[in-house]
């Protein structure tokens, strides 16, 4: 398990996340963060049916071989966690609210850590963007207009098309992934984890 660094330069950071909606953050080592290529085959159709729907997403990003070249130039990252009542993530349109949110906080602390001087800093959340935020337009102004994202300040790539370890993930930040559940009247929470590569 990584050696926790809320204290240093990015007990500020730790802090926004929380400001922002999340539930906890914690700063990791890089080399805590796992992938898997099999996770990132997950993304394809037809396991998901966004495939291909956002610059965002499979098989328009660098994958897991592109993501562990990525993580050759960055020491530490946070990891920050967002949880939800079972209802919720099971619902058409909570569920993506709540996505939403996880990736408005990735973005605004990819954004915060660039104003801090980490002006490398990338951050990765959960689910398709095109879905999230741009739902109500036919296609990703990206992929098919050669034009700029129409929500740059809150999409961001999802860490399933990098294969990244979510549980692996998690516990490296000393938490341990919570799958929500499904059945009539169920109480419980499911855990949703971002990521933003500090350097």
């Amino acid at each position: 398990m990584s050696d926790h660094k809320e204290s240093g330069n990015f007990s500020e950071l730790l802090e926004l996340a929380l400001r922002l909606g999340a539930s906890g953050a914690r700063v990791v080592s890089s080399s805590d963060i796992c992938i898997q290529d099999e996770l990132a085959g997950l993304c394809a159709k037809p396991q998901c049916e966004n495939f291909g729907a956002s610059a965002n997403c499979p098989p328009h990003v660098s994958g897991p071989d592109g993501f562990r070249e990525l993580l050759k130039v960055y020491d530490q990252a946070v990891v920050f966690k967002l949880e939800a009542p079972s209802p919720v993530l099971f619902s058409p349109v909570e569920r993506l609210e709540v996505f939403g949110l996880l990736q408005e906080i990735a973005a605004g602390l990819e954004l915060a850590a660039v104003k801090m001087g980490q002006t490398r800093s990338k951050a990765f959340a959960g689910n398709c963007c095109k879905v999230l935020f741009c739902n109500d337009h036919p296609r990703c102004r990206v992929l098919h207009e050669g034009g700029k994202c129409r929500n740059p300040l809150s999409a961001r790539p999802s860490m399933s098309g990098f294969g990244i370890n979510v549980s692996k993930l998690m516990e490296s930040a000393g938490w341990s992934l919570k799958k929500a559940g499904e059945k009539s009247g169920e109480t419980s929470v499911g855990t949703l984890c971002g990521l933003v590569l500090l350097g």
